[in-house]
This record gives structure tokens, C-alpha cells and sequence, in this order.
């Protein structure tokens, strides 16, 4: 789709978890349709998840492929430079009239770097059209790959980015009937360990790449002591 003389729309497609069967009707059609398909990506030359998913539906000689560097930096200023050099190459191509449509694994709202080239894409022209398309999070594919209702009737759930911060970790399991530690990679030992004197280790669950190829369970987390994980990983405790 492009537009002469007008803004191309910029749409945040959420890919879901990983299985290319899991990405929705809508999205597959927006795919087909854009002349532009940008995707994340943590260095250049990198693998990216997200094209991973759609590569059996895309050919490569029909659409531009933009492949977007957002690096895992703790420096805010960095990071901040390179979103926003990431939201410049995209608006060369929606001045332009061009559709672009922006792939995420997961959803595009849920800890997704799409907020971030929306964020940018808004400050270079507020007029940009901008259209998220949900997809499927691996939160709720992680229960089906672990064949459990993550809540039921009144229970609480909550979802909380994994942390060294020992006593906010306690703190979220003590108060909610289940919780989704994402980014657990970065602190497995930590979080076992707490498990283990909170009598919550037979409670928690761990799945990796959900739903992909790649996919890796754990329900007995004891065998996860001391060993590295992949990044697109999750914890599941529910007490």
C-alpha cells in the first residue's frame, strides 16, 4: 500500500509467541499488503525473532526488508539515540507515502520495542497514522504449553519484569495468586532461590521460546541451577 502525496500509515503487528500458525488473519493480510517490513533487531547482522516467524510468509524480492538495530544497553541516553535513529529510517519511507508495517514477537503494546518507534515515530510528525495489531503473548501460550489456567474466578494475577531486587520479587508472590516473571534469564539463581524459602520451587515453572521450534519446559526447576537460559524466557508460579 502506498499513498501519493500523503503520510504512509505505520502499523505494530504483534507476531505472537513464536508457532508462524499463531499469527492472526489480520496480521498476515497487513504483511502481505505493506511495500515495507521493518523488524527488530538486538546488533546488526543478528538473527531476529520476529522475521523468524514471518519468513515462510514473506518473499524477500517482493517487500524492502528494514532491519532495525535496538540494542540491550543500560545507558538511557544511548538507547534513546538509537530509537530515535531507528524511527528516522522508517519515516524516510511514510513521507515517502509508503506503508511500513513494524513486526513483533508477542504483542505490539505488551514490553514491546514498538513502543518505542511509536514514541519517536510521534515526535518527528505527530500526524502519523499508527495502528497496533495485537498478537498472541507468550504469557498465555506458556499456559497452554504447560496445560495450565493461569487464574480461575477471583484469583489475581500479575506480570512483573524479573529483578535483582530480592524483596520485590517476595513481595509480588506473596500478594498475588499467580505470577509471570519475564526477563528471568538475567536472574534464575536469584528467583530459585527464593522459591526454595518461599516452599514455592514444586509451584513454578519455566518455558523458553514458547510455542517455537526452539520451545524448551522446565517444571522441575532444580535442574536450571547454575545454567543459562535463553533470553525469551518465563517464569510461571502459581501457589
Amino acid at each position: 500500500m502506498a499513498h501519493s502525496n500523503s503520510i504512509g500509515r505505520l502499523y505494530g503487528v504483534g507476531l505472537g509467541p513464536g508457532d508462524p500458525e499463531l499469527i492472526t488473519v489480520k496480521a498476515l493480510r497487513i504483511l502481505r499488503e505493506v511495500p515495507v517490513i521493518a523488524f527488530p533487531e538486538a546488533k546488526k547482522g543478528a538473527n531476529s525473532y520476529a522475521y523468524q516467524i514471518i519468513e515462510e510468509y514473506i518473499n524477500p524480492e517482493e517487500k524492502k526488508l528494514l532491519n532495525l538495530e535496538f540494542p540491550m544497553l543500560k545507558d538511557q541516553d544511548l538507547l534513546e539515540n538509537e530509537w530515535k535513529r531507528a524511527a528516522e529510517e522508517v519515516w524516510q519511507y511514510l513521507k515517502e507515502g509508503q506503508d511500513v508495517a513494524f513486526v513483533t514477537e508477542g504483542d505490539s503494546l505488551f514490553y514491546s520495542t514498538f513502543i518505542y518507534l511509536d514514541r519517536y515515530i510521534k515526535q518527528i510528525q505527530p500526524n502519523v497514522e499508527v495502528v497496533p495489531v495485537p498478537g498472541i503473548s507468550s504469557i498465555l501460550s506458556s499456559a497452554a504449553s504447560l496445560r495450565m489456567p493461569l487464574v480461575e474466578g477471583n484469583q489475581v494475577l500479575a506480570v512483573v519484569p524479573a529483578g535483582s531486587d530480592r524483596e520485590a520479587m517476595k513481595k509480588a508472590l506473596e500478594e498475588h495468586d499467580t505470577v509471570v516473571f519475564i526477563k528471568v534469564a538475567k536472574v534464575l539463581d536469584l528467583m530459585i532461590e527464593l522459591l526454595k524459602e518461599m516452599n514455592l520451587l514444586k509451584n513454578a515453572a519455566v518455558v523458553s521460546k514458547s510455542t517455537s521450534k526452539e520451545e524448551r519446559v522446565w517444571t522441575d526447576l532444580s535442574e536450571l541451577e547454575g545454567i543459562k537460559i535463553p533470553y525469551l524466557s518465563l517464569m510461571v508460579v502459581k501457589k
